[in-house]
Parts: structure tokens; sequence; C-alpha cells
């Protein structure tokens, strides 16, 4: 059984390499154009907040260091998004970048940490930092839900790529079946919800694959639009 989990999890962790990597041609974009467009850091620092808390959890629970060193590399991901995020975006936009970080990956990550570590004791601790992530973990993979009710409106998967939806669900069904085999309650929950949400992504994108984007009629009816009123008042 323990050899089952340590292969288990390290499947789990290539998966979770390149959920983490995914990413990549994003900053590769804000790198080029010398911009961050429309990107937003708040994903990048709340995956920061939650790959901190599970490396910790990974660390202090007895046989968990694949969730550790898989989170521990995310923190080092995660800080690089921050800083190009940082280096390329307006004042005012690094500004508020600087302050939410601070307040969430220095402020409560310490708080969490400290207050775990001096109030709380073996299996306590353990599970308070678990629940901790857990509920984090849940609000992250419930993120899609809004590009979900998009497909569903538009009856288009344009704002709902594949491959994200499809190493999502991936990522939560290895993680999930890990967590059965160590019979962790806690890395189990959000990891399940996880596989069931990227379920829906996948059902979803096996139905709308096809369509297309009302959007898309919206923006060429106004461009046509817009055309015409250009014609008529070049002013």
């Amino acid at each position: 059984m323990a050899e089952l989990s340590f292969f288990v999890g390290m499947i789990g962790n290539i998966i979770s390499i390149l959920l983490f990597l995914s990413p990549v041609p994003a900053f590769i974009r804000i790198i080029k154009h010398r911009s961050i467009q429309d990107f937003s850091s708040i994903p990048y620092i709340c995956t920061l907040l939650n790959c901190s808390l599970w490396t910790y959890y990974g660390l202090i629970k007895s046989g968990e260091y694949l969730v550790a060193t898989v989170n521990g590399f995310g923190i080092v991901v995660e800080t690089i998004y921050l800083i190009l995020f940082l280096i390329y975006a307006p004042k005012t936009m690094r500004i508020k970048t600087c302050i939410v970080a601070g307040i969430m990956d220095v402020v409560m990550l310490g708080g969490a940490i400290g207050i775990t570590q001096l109030a709380m004791k073996g299996e306590d601790r353990i599970n308070a930092v678990g629940l901790m992530g857990a509920g984090l973990n849940i609000l992250m993979y419930a993120s899609p839900l809004a590009a979900m009710k998009t497909v569903v409106t538009t009856k288009s998967v344009e704002y709902m790529p594949f491959f994200l939806s499809f190493f999502s669900f991936l990522n939560g069904a290895v993680w999930l079946f890990y967590a059965i085999l160590l019979r962790d309650f806690i890395l189990g929950v959000p990891n399940g919800t996880g596989f069931v949400l990227g379920a829906m992504q996948l059902a979803l994108y096996g139905i709308y694959k096809n369509g297309k984007s009302s959007m898309q009629y919206q923006h060429l009816i106004s461009s046509s639009s817009h055309s015409h009123e250009r014609e008529q008042n070049p002013l």
C-alpha cells in the first residue's frame, strides 16, 4: 500500500507541476508586451497562500512529504509570477498587489503558522492547518464556476480552456485517490471537490465544444453598428 501511495503521489506531483506551469504562456505574453494587460494578480496571490499552507501541512504531518515537495515547488513558481507581475504592472496596480499579497501571504500565513505553533499541538495543529488549506482549496476549485456559467450562457467553450479543465480534473482525481490510500480525509475533501467540478467542466466542454459564442455575434453586430455610425458621421 505504501508503494502504491508513493507511485500515485508522484503522478499527482507531475500533474500539479503542469498546473503550476500552465500560466507560463500568459506571462510570456506579459513580458513580450511589457504590460499586464487585463490579467489580475489575485489568482497568484491566493495560489501562493494555498501552496504555503499545504507545504506547512506536509511538513508537520508524517508521511505527507510528497504534498510538501510539490507545493514547495508551487511557492517558487507563484513567487516568480508575482515578481513578474509587479515588474510590468502600473504603479497603482503594483501598490494594490503589494498590499493584498502582504495581507494574505505574509500576515495571514504568518498568523496561521504562529497560532498553530503556539496554541496547538499534535493532531489539533495538523487538522487546523489542513482545514485552512482545504477551505482555500475548495474556493479555488470553485473559481471556474463563473467560466462554466459563461459556457452555458454563450453555448461556447471559448472562455474555458480544455487543457486547464482536463488537468484540473486529473489533478483532483489523482490526489483524491492518494488521500483515500492514506485515509487522509482533509486532503480528500478539496480534491474530491476538484474532481467533481473538473468532470462537470469536461462534460460542458463535450456539450458545447462546437458552439459559437453569442458574445462573438454581439461583438460582430456591435462592430458593424459602430462602423456604420462612423460612415454616417466621420467626426
